[in-house]
């Protein structure tokens, strides 16, 4: 498998944000979402063995809860899933951040996923989510919308009625899309959709889902990078 890195923080996003988290982050990626704040991943990265990666894994005991992101996780499913399935039957909490542009039946059922729709902001990666997926998702799983502006609002409103996500799946998130050139100073001002007005729309809907802000961009500084 190809690594571009591997550490301990906290979890920024999800229903697990706070929590401290394991982090293995993948190289390589599909898929050129317009905000894409981890384009250090297209390229490179370092090969590693699955019993490299749980020795790194295990070096940071005793952290149980381990993240598989990237990049896209899932082009590398062949060593991926079998890595996933040997920490889950070792007692790791496992999650995956994925864009559900690849199949994801195959991902074992103990595995939190993360999966982003992709809205029309993302631009040349809108409208990639597989739609057999939604058929991969249970309740221990999350689909997330990364939005720009009131468009981006109104196509996720939708697709969560069309598809009846609220049944499907433990938690929607929204969040605000972050600038690709974000000052230093740890603030909303970064967002290219304000948070306050995400949540006035959220509340005059009544939308059923979470505000999921990216909460590593306010403890440090937005553009560092292994936290």
């Amino acid at each position: 498998m190809h690594l571009i890195e591997l550490y301990k923080s906290v979890q920024g996003e999800s229903s697990f944000a706070g929590l401290p988290c394991i982090f293995v982050r993948l190289a390589g990626c599909n898929l050129r979402c317009a905000w894409c704040d981890s384009e250090y991943t297209f390229t490179g990265g370092k090969p590693f063995t699955a019993d490299e990666i749980v020795r790194e894994i295990e070096a940071l005991a005793p952290c149980r809860l381990v993240e598989f992101t990237g990049g896209e996780p899932m082009l590398q499913a062949r060593e991926l899933l079998p890595l996933m399935d040997r920490l889950i039957h070792s007692g790791y909490t496992l999650m995956m951040e994925t864009s559900g542009e690849r199949p994801l039946e195959d991902v074992p059922v103990p595995v939190h996923k993360i999966v982003d729709v992709k809205c029309p902001g993302a631009g040349s990666a809108a409208n990639s989510f597989r739609m057999s997926n939604l058929e991969a998702l249970t309740k221990r799983d999350e689909v997330k919308f990364v939005l720009s502006h009131r468009e981006d609002y109104e196509f996720a409103k939708a697709f969560i009625v069309e598809h009846d996500l609220n049944r499907r799946v433990g938690s929607i998130l929204l969040s605000p899309a972050f600038s690709k050139s974000p000052s230093p100073i740890r603030t909303t001002e970064n967002a290219t959709l304000d948070p306050r007005t995400l949540v006035e729309w959220m509340m005059e809907d009544g939308i059923d889902a979470r505000l999921s802000l990216q909460i590593h961009k306010f403890i440090w500084e937005p553009q560092k990078k292994g936290v």
